[in-house]
């Protein structure tokens, strides 16, 4: 099995029909008190691991996005480092979906700022061959409708196909605004699935049950 460090990402790869033994050695892999990510899994009260929240999603890829102009007045810029405790204050606020201190360390995150406070950014995630996935798509509550995550969305996409990879992203299934915001830029949609957020069975009650939320 293999897993990123928690501080960078919370996924689990695992054979993809896991026996009891499996489960068993995820379980001490993981260790106590962490949530990690598991696919389209259901509870089972025999499994050494504790489903606690579900999520259904739909994937999207960009084949066919369209190209759009980049609109100097947005200010675009690269984040760094020093720009992470920005970015998790922006993720506390918001709530995309899992971001971590060292998430940053996954590929080029882009960001917007407003009066030097970081209100929006977009950023990539998982890079299976041929392919960069595009998450944390988030922009403080004040300044949407504005335009900026579509802003920013483009430009990490045009990024990623520079490099002559397909860009592709999650959304929650019941995400609307999100999924039509993607729709608009030529994302289609590719599949649809579960998310699930477990932890060690023998460690439930040293988890915050906020620490891991999808929107």
């Amino acid at each position: 099995m293999l897993h990123y460090r928690p501080d960078v990402a919370r996924f689990i790869g695992y054979p993809a029909d896991p026996d009891a033994q499996d489960w068993h050695d995820l379980a001490e892999l993981v260790g106590p008190g962490v949530e990690f990510t598991l696919r389209n899994y259901t509870d089972d009260p025999t499994d050494p691991v504790h489903l606690v929240r579900r999520f259904e999603v739909v994937q999207m890829t960009g084949e066919d996005i369209r190209a759009a102009a980049a609109d100097p007045a947005a200010g675009v810029e690269v984040l760094g480092d020093a720009d992470v405790p920005q970015m998790l204050d922006l993720v506390e606020r918001t709530r995309p979906g899992p971001f971590f201190a060292c998430t940053i360390d996954m590929g080029t995150y882009l960001g917007i700022r407003q009066g030097g406070r970081l209100v929006a950014m977009a950023g990539e995630r998982m890079h299976p061959a041929g392919w960069t996935e595009i998450s944390a798509v988030c922009v403080d509550s004040g300044y949407r409708k504005r335009g900026l995550a579509t802003t920013l969305v483009g430009a990490v996409a045009e990024t990623i196909r520079a490099r002559r990879d397909v860009p592709f992203l999650h959304a929650s299934s019941i995400n609307h605004d999100a999924i039509a915001l993607y729709e608009s830029i030529g994302f289609r949609h590719r599949a649809a699935g579960a998310v699930g957020h477990a932890v060690r069975r023998s460690h439930l009650t040293e988890v915050n049950p906020t620490s891991f939320l999808l929107r």
